[in-house]
């Protein structure tokens, strides 16, 4: 499928550090669209991701998605109706819960100023998100095939790091 396939507002979906957020960027810069990260949005800056309240995400969120055009990366499927309802393309990244493993341990332990970072949040490998990536992530996959599968716009799956490499290469997309 070619880039521009996509529209003017895409969402990316996938598990917990596949990489959602870099390929977000990387859109945002080749299609010249605002870049939002709901993790961002969903937590509060200056914290150890303390959540916003509901309602106040809720309407950070209603408030990104009415814009034009954009990308943006994340899940939060209380939020996730309205957001397929506005997008015009749907990327799922499916790669393997190994794989978010080592992006994750990669990004706390050698990597600073990462893409979608929490403002004043520090970077640090915590039990709580090892336990997640590794149990609840690979339930949250089986959820996001099947959203995919039953969204009818147009859309682009991304089953492993080869697919993702290939991708990039394909739009001609920079990290």
């Amino acid at each position: 499928m070619q880039l521009s396939e996509l529209g003017e507002r895409v969402c990316i979906l996938g598990p917990s550090n596949s990489g959602k957020s870099t390929l977000a960027a990387a859109l945002g810069r080749k299609l010249g669209a605002p870049v939002v990260h709901l993790d961002q949005l969903h937590h509060l800056p200056n914290s150890d991701w303390l959540p916003r309240p509901a309602p106040e995400f809720l309407a950070l969120h209603d408030e990104a998605i009415g814009a034009e055009r954009w990308v943006i990366d994340g899940n939060y499927s209380s939020c996730m109706p309205q957001r397929l309802q506005r997008a015009t393309g749907v990327i799922l990244l499916d790669v393997s819960t190994a794989t978010s493993l080592f992006r994750y341990l990669r990004r706390t332990l050698l990597e600073s100023g990462r893409v979608g970072a929490l403002e004043g949040a520090g970077e640090r490998v915590k039990w709580s998100m090892l336990h997640y990536i590794s149990v609840t992530t690979p339930l949250n996959r089986r959820r996001y095939r099947e959203i995919y599968r039953q969204v009818s716009l147009a859309k682009v799956y991304l089953p492993s790091r080869r697919a993702v490499r290939a991708c990039y290469e394909a739009w001609g997309l920079q990290r």
